[in-house]
């Protein structure tokens, strides 16, 4: 039984096909600011990175940083 803690970079943007595309990334930097996130993701935008399965990425529609915790309750014996 243990708990965890975990941090996730979640950026969202919108697609030529009228859609949604997330990437998620693990353990973001700390220190990590609003204007550096936005200036990643333009050059993803820009530089045509990414293509998502509803098209290419045409902007930004949202960025968070989420954090959860989790307690492990029940851990099943062994062997």
């Amino acid at each position: 039984m243990a708990i965890t803690s975990k941090t996730v970079l979640r950026l969202t943007f919108n697609t030529t096909g009228n859609k949604t595309f997330a990437l998620s990334l693990d353990d973001p930097r700390p220190g990590l600011t609003k204007s550096d996130i936005e200036a990643a993701m333009e050059t993803m935008i820009q530089r045509n990175i990414f293509l998502s399965p509803s098209g290419e990425l045409t902007g930004k529609r949202d960025i968070r940083i989420v954090g959860t915790t989790s307690d492990d309750m029940y851990d099943p014996p062994q062997g």
